[in-house]
């Protein structure tokens, strides 16, 4: 195990009993990433799979594109990217140099893997990049063990759709328990901000029977909702797709959330990551 003070707690970084150069990076204890340095599309956290079908389908298989990862940790995402999207262009907002430090020394990058990681805030590098220069966008920003409220409005996702090219895609790893009323909050927010919207989610936490991820996706041209679907409920740990009037219903008329109104994401109970 490697462990390291940084500026959002303690990074540990825990070996995999299953793989030789698998880890787990920890971050107070919590569960951040998991990276396989001997095959980094495999995907072992359930939500990062789902952002994974983003990445899959937002382009023809193998085709290079130009992503933008908000919260950056391990880089999971960015390195699955990177492996099967050669020749991508990949920016990083990731405030804590520290754990980049650590995680560019101890995990190192695929070979020829074109990641460039700025110690800056979400919405600040939105600010920098130019306008249509991204086809997918994933938000997956926490501090410490909540997405941070100014990363959870609607001027967030006009940032967002600035970045974005007209075909992008928006992908985001949401987390809430029971009632779900931030989850719902998230959804009625994309859903106002692009032409449609689809929620990937665990049918218990759908359900309201435990804390966990929802992964919302966004675009303003139509999602492939079928495929989508099918993979989703091909995984590991299947989930449902919500799309459409089911996805509206969903929302339960919870309003758009505004800077004005933005709270950070529920902390998750006490236990969770046991």
């Amino acid at each position: 195990m490697v462990s390291e003070d940084v500026a959002g707690g303690l990074a540990e970084l825990v070996p995999d009993v299953d793989r030789p150069r698998g880890w787990q990076l920890l971050l107070d204890g919590a569960p951040q990433s998991h990276v396989d340095l001997d095959e980094p599309t495999r995907l072992v956290f359930e939500y990062q799979r789902r952002l994974g079908h983003a990445v899959d389908l937002v382009a023809p298989p193998g085709r290079p594109i130009n992503a933008l990862h908000l919260g950056g940790g391990g880089l999971t995402l960015a390195r699955y990217t990177a492996v099967t999207r050669p020749r991508s262009s990949q920016q990083v907002a990731e405030v804590d140099a520290a754990l980049t430090a650590l995680v560019r020394r101890e995990l190192p990058l695929p070979e020829g893997a074109r990641i460039r990681v700025r110690a800056v805030d979400a919405r600040a590098l939105l600010d920098r990049l130019p306008e249509d220069w991204a086809d997918l966008v994933i938000a997956d920003v926490f501090q410490g063990v909540r997405t941070p409220a100014h990363c959870a409005s609607a001027e967030f996702l006009d940032h967002v759709r600035r970045v974005l090219r007209p075909d992008g895609w928006y992908t985001a790893n949401v987390t809430d328990g029971p009632p779900l009323a931030h989850l719902r909050a998230q959804a009625a927010t994309a859903l106002d901000r692009f032409g449609g919207a689809c929620l990937a989610i665990e049918p218990a936490v759908l359900r309201g029977r435990r804390f966990g991820n929802g992964v919302l996706l966004a675009a303003d041209e139509p999602l492939p909702v079928a495929e989508l679907t099918r993979r989703c409920a091909a995984d590991p740990q299947p989930a449902r797709l919500l799309a459409g009037r089911e996805l509206a219903d969903f929302t339960g008329g919870a309003p758009t959330v505004t800077d004005a109104t933005a709270v950070a994401s529920p902390p998750p109970p006490d236990g969770s990551f046991r």
